[in-house]
């Protein structure tokens, strides 16, 4: 298979169950962080992997206008492309709030609960990232995360200017974590094309 000859469609089982377990292992490692952030029992449900069409992921998180909180990072290293965690605004007040230790007043995130949101999700995405990096032996870095808060669509306009050259199939694993509300958080992972020649040569599976 030429390096950059990746069909996203035409992966295998095998492929997919190694997603899966590369999200069992980040979510699994996530929730072990977000209990000892909040300081509570958080639980996890076995998270979905599915490949989309990018245009039908808004409809997939509960519709475009949703109104989400996006944690946005770039990835380098042995792999290159970017990664995004997207929970609801009400999952993100809600965490924001337990870790806190306070209720939120207003509608609006304070610079310091927004302060708290993108350590959240630096946790959660650098989570998923130690997994992916211990499966496949590849070093792989993080930037700063950049937060967004706005509808799904607009948010998901960043990664789909640059998905937009390398296809319309992406990659979305979805977590559910509970502690005494049930969140739903959904992880997008994108790589570009020579990077998921990379990943699949790592696992042996071309």
């Amino acid at each position: 298979m030429a390096e950059h000859d990746i069909n996203l469609e035409a992966m295998s089982e095998q492929y997919y169950d190694v997603l899966k377990e590369i999200g069992n292992i980040g979510a699994g490692n996530a929730t072990t962080a977000l209990a000892q952030m909040l300081q509570c029992k958080v639980d996890m449900k076995v998270p979905q992997v599915r490949l989309l069409d990018f245009n039908n992921v808004g409809a997939t998180i509960g519709g475009e206008e949703h109104i989400m909180a996006g944690i946005y990072l770039c990835v380098e290293g042995d792999i290159t492309g970017s990664i995004m965690f997207l929970m609801s605004k009400e999952s993100a007040r809600h965490l924001v709030s337990k870790l806190m230790m306070m209720e939120l007043s207003g509608d609006e995130f304070s610079e310091i609960e927004i302060s708290a949101l993108k350590e959240i999700g630096n946790i959660i995405t650098g989570s998923y990232l130690n997994s992916l990096s211990t499966m496949t032996n590849l070093k792989i870095y993080p930037s700063v995360p950049a937060l967004c808060i706005d509808m799904a669509g607009a948010i998901l306009s960043v990664p789909a200017i640059e998905f937009g050259t390398l296809g319309d199939k992406i990659l979305m694993i979805q977590t559910q974590f509970t502690d005494d509300t049930e969140l739903d958080g959904y992880f997008i992972l994108i790589p570009d094309m020579e990077s998921y020649s990379k990943i699949l040569s790592s696992l042996g599976l071309i």
